[in-house]
């Protein structure tokens, strides 16, 4: 018996990355990864009441967790709104929860590529002592065949 099958709903976070590309081909500070004003969600809603919001947040989730974004905030000393004018200083506050997110970031990747490493060592000595295993195998094998 065959049944339709139901139409997939887009992935939520597949669509995220949708917006997102289309929001850094529409404005510079998207592409610039420049710190963004506070309440830029709502300029952007305002300008495109049918996008979705949770995928608006997520989209804008992305950008401002983003690697190129936070080493930006870390040095930056005003937000952008959608044109491209100046807004708001950015706080120590934000520069410092940037910093502590990328400092806590490369930890972990740090952390990551150890136990990777310690992983491959691992598996090498495995397989090395394996082999050692087959050879010492195969030479008593040789020793004691009855084909002397």
């Amino acid at each position: 018996m065959n049944t339709p099958v139901a139409a997939a709903t887009p992935n939520p976070v597949q669509t995220a990355r949708v917006l997102l590309k289309e929001l850094q081909e529409k404005y510079a500070v998207f592409r610039d990864y420049l710190p963004l004003a506070i309440g830029i969600d709502k300029q952007l809603i305002a300008l495109s009441p049918d996008t979705n919001r949770k995928t608006l947040r997520i989209a804008l989730g992305m950008h401002t967790n983003s690697l190129r974004y936070l080493k930006g905030m870390e040095k930056a000393t005003h937000r952008f709104d959608l044109e491209g004018n100046s807004t708001d200083e950015v706080t120590e506050v934000h520069r410092t929860h940037a910093t502590e997110t990328l400092r806590e970031r490369f930890k972990k990747n740090a952390e990551q590529r150890k136990l990777q490493r310690a992983a491959e060592a691992a598996q090498q000595a495995a397989e090395k002592a394996a082999a050692q295993h087959a050879e010492k195998l195969n030479q008593l094998t040789a020793k004691f065949s009855r084909n002397r």
